[in-house]
């Protein structure tokens, strides 16, 4: 194995000609791709990862300088590309991970064939200039600060919020313990990174053609954040899910993976 596949945990699976990237969002690693992953493996050939920080990543990796913005998180994207000479590779990325493989796609487009994007956000605060985002600036200050002085606490709080699933408790504590599994400096670190991004300005550059699924009653991404998306970014075609929450690919996984394949076919 690379260093790299070191560095980022790098797995492959799966015997297709096509490949498929799947990119996890902030506070997960690979292991949440668990129930779409049999019916990916099946048809592509499939490079999962953790993000330093994350999962079993190589932690004396991570430096502050280096991932202090999403750009750092979308080098180590194309650097697996590179270790492992992938080509026409379709990046599916959740949450801020789509705007990761949107950063690697605008910086090298010929390594890519499609994104697909799952509950994506440009940016998620709101602003004055009528943009929704979803989260005022003292409410991700607020979690900041909760996930600094009580680790533990913020999981608990944060993972049935954003999962938003009360009929099934299980997803949401597997969700925290996925938060709670996290380095909680660098978790801290990537949350103000994820939370602070503002990509707007980003989104006329990018032209791979893109797949966004927007669940409803998304408690992280707001229909208004998918909707701007899908208005600026060329090449791209907006799904409306059922899926409710912010985690389709764990709570609807048949939803989520139709949805991948119909586009994909």
């Amino acid at each position: 194995m690379s260093d790299v596949g070191v560095r980022n945990n790098v797995k492959m699976v799966g015997e297709g000609e096509r490949t498929v990237m799947l990119a996890h969002g902030f506070g997960c690693d690979q292991s949440m791709w668990k129930y779409i992953l049999p019916s990916l493996e099946r048809k592509f050939r499939v490079v999962l990862f953790d993000y330093v920080g994350s999962g079993k990543s190589d932690l004396s990796a991570y430096t502050s300088k280096k991932y202090h913005t999403l750009h750092g998180y979308a080098q180590d994207v194309l650097d697996i590309i590179e270790a492992y000479g992938l080509r026409d590779v379709i990046f599916i990325g959740h949450s801020i991970s789509s705007m990761i493989g949107m950063l690697a796609s605008i910086e090298r487009p010929e390594y890519f064939e499609r994104m697909v994007m799952i509950g994506p956000s440009a940016c998620y605060l709101n602003e004055a200039d009528e943009y929704v985002g979803g989260f005022e600036k003292s409410d991700i200050i607020e979690l900041l600060d909760m996930m600094e002085m009580n680790f533990a606490g913020w999981a608990s709080f944060m993972a049935p919020f954003a999962m938003n699933n009360p009929e099934m408790p299980m997803l949401s504590k597997e969700l925290e313990r996925s938060f709670i599994s996290a380095d909680p400096v660098i978790a801290r670190e990537f949350a103000e990174v994820t939370f602070f991004a503002d990509h707007r300005r980003d989104l006329a550059q990018a032209a791979v053609p893109t797949l966004i699924m927007q669940c409803s009653d998304d408690s992280v991404v707001p229909l208004e954040a998918g909707e701007y998306l899908h208005r600026h970014l060329k090449n791209s075609t907006f799904q409306l899910m059922e899926a409710k929450g912010h985690y389709p690919h764990i709570s609807h996984p048949d939803e989520t993976i139709r949805l991948i394949h119909e586009y994909l076919e």
